[in-house]
C-alpha cells in the first residue's frame, strides 16, 4: 500500500477512537452519578490497577508502556468527568470572576508598599516601576513584608522571587507556603552590581566584603579573583552600602547598585562585576485580596499532587490540552513531611479564556491541597 492508503486507514482508526472516547466519557458520567447517589469515592485504586495490568497484557510486550501511558491519561479524564459533572461553580471560580469584574482599568498609582531593605534597595526600584507614587515602608526581612500585608499595615508588598543567574530566592518560596496572599503584578529589574567603598579607599586596602547572598552568588567570578577578601552576608545590597558609609571603615566594601553610591556618598571601585551582563531579578507585588486587572496573562499556583506515578504528567497534560504555556515549575519540600513537595507553577494564558477558567475550576475541585496565587501582568 502507498502512503495515502495507509493514512486513510489511520484516519478511519482515529474516527473510531474518537467515537469510543466520547462513549467512554458518557459512561463515566453515569458512573459518577451512581457514585454520588451511593456516596462512593470517585477513585477506585484497585479497579484502576487491575485495568492497567489487563490492558498492558492485552497490548503485549511491545506496546505495554504506550498503552499504560494512554490509559493513565484516559483514567484521569474519566475521574475528572465524574468529579466535575454537575458540580456548581467553586468558591475560587466565583472569587476570580468577581475580582475580574471589580477591578478598574488601571493599576493604582498611589499605595502604601512594604519593601525589604533600606533606601536604594532593588526592591525599591521594582516598587517604583510597579507603583508610580508609592509610600514605602521598609522591612528588615522578607517575612516582615508578608506580615505587613497580612496585618493590613500596607496595601502591597514587593518581593524578589527569582534571578536569571542565581535562580529562585528559596526563602521567599518557603514563606509563600506559610502565608496567605495574592500576586497582583510582577516586574523584571536589570541588576548591575558595583563594588562600593568610602571615598579615597584603594582596591588593595579591601579585606572584607558585605552584600546579600544572591548578589554574592551573582558576582562569584569577580570575588574568586580576590581570595584575600572575607565575604560577609547581610540582609540587603543597599543595607550593605549604608553600613559601609556609616562604619568609616577603610578595609571594607559593599557589593551594591551604582544608585547606592550616590545615595550614600560612596565611590565605585569597580562596576558591572556580576558574572553575566544579562542579569535580571523578577519581583512580585503581593496583596491581601485578589486583584485581577485587564490584560492579566500570567497566573501562579501552588499545589500538592497525589504521591503516585504519573500524577505530575497527568497535570501537565491538562495544561497542554488547553494550550496553556508552562513558564516555570519549582518544587519545594514541605516542612515536617518527609518526601512530600509543594509544586509552584507559573502559567502563561489570559485569565479571560474560558478554557483557562475551566482548568482552575478543575484543580480547585479535584486537588486536596491547591492554592491560587493570582493572575497578573508582568512589566518588562
Amino acid at each position: 500500500m502507498d502512503i495515502g492508503e495507509l493514512r486513510e486507514q489511520i484516519d478511519d482508526i482515529d474516527r473510531q477512537l474518537v467515537d469510543l472516547y466520547c462513549r467512554r466519557m458518557d459512561v463515566a458520567r453515569a458512573v459518577g452519578r451512581y457514585k454520588r447517589e451511593n456516596r462512593l469515592p470517585v477513585l477506585d485504586s484497585e479497579r484502576e490497577r487491575n485495568l492497567l495490568n489487563k490492558v498492558a497484557e492485552q497490548a503485549g510486550a511491545e506496546n505495554e508502556q504506550g498503552i499504560r501511558a494512554l490509559y493513565h491519561l484516559l483514567l484521569d479524564h474519566s475521574r475528572l468527568r465524574q468529579q466535575l459533572d454537575g458540580h456548581p461553580e467553586s468558591g475560587l471560580g466565583q472569587q476570580i470572576r468577581e475580582a475580574v469584574s471589580a477591578m478598574p482599568a488601571l493599576f493604582p498609582e498611589k499605595a502604601t508598599v512594604a519593601c525589604q531593605g533600606v533606601e536604594g534597595a532593588y526592591s525599591q526600584l521594582a516598587c517604583e516601576k510597579m507603583v508610580r507614587y508609592p509610600s514605602i515602608m521598609y522591612c528588615r526581612t522578607f517575612e516582615n513584608v508578608f506580615s505587613a500585608i497580612e496585618s493590613g499595615l500596607c496595601q502591597y508588598g514587593i518581593l524578589p522571587i527569582e534571578n536569571s543567574l542565581a535562580g529562585s530566592v528559596n526563602s521567599v518560596y518557603d514563606l509563600m507556603i506559610r502565608y496567605h496572599f495574592y500576586i497582583v503584578r510582577s516586574a523584571r529589574i536589570k541588576i548591575d552590581h558595583s563594588l562600593l567603598a568610602l571615598p579615597g579607599v584603594k582596591m588593595d586596602q579591601i579585606r572584607e566584603i558585605y552584600s546579600h547572598e544572591q548578589a554574592i552568588q551573582q558576582c562569584s567570578s569577580f570575588l574568586s579573583r580576590h581570595k584575600e577578601w572575607h565575604v560577609n552576608v547581610c540582609s540587603n545590597t543597599a543595607a550593605a552600602a549604608q553600613m559601609i558609609a556609616e562604619s568609616g571603615r577603610q578595609d571594607a566594601a559593599a557589593i551594591s547598585s551604582g544608585h547606592c553610591a550616590a545615595l550614600y556618598g560612596l565611590q565605585c571601585l569597580s562596576s558591572e562585576i556580576q558574572n553575566n551582563s544579562n542579569n535580571h531579578t523578577r519581583f512580585i507585588c503581593i496583596s491581601k485580596k485578589p486583584e485581577i486587572y485587564p490584560g492579566a496573562d500570567h497566573t501562579s499556583l501552588m499545589l500538592v499532587l497525589p504521591n503516585r506515578p504519573g500524577s505530575l504528567y497527568e497535570l501537565l497534560s491538562r495544561f497542554n490540552a488547553r494550550g496553556i504555556n508552562l513558564i516555570k515549575l519549582e518544587s519545594r519540600p514541605l516542612p515536617g513531611r518527609d518526601f512530600e513537595f509543594m509544586f509552584y507553577f507559573d502559567l502563561e494564558g489570559s485569565v479571560a479564556s474560558p478554557s483557562f477558567r475551566k482548568l482552575i475550576e478543575e484543580l480547585d475541585v479535584t486537588l486536596n491541597q491547591f492554592t491560587y496565587l493570582g493572575s497578573y501582568s508582568e512589566i518588562m
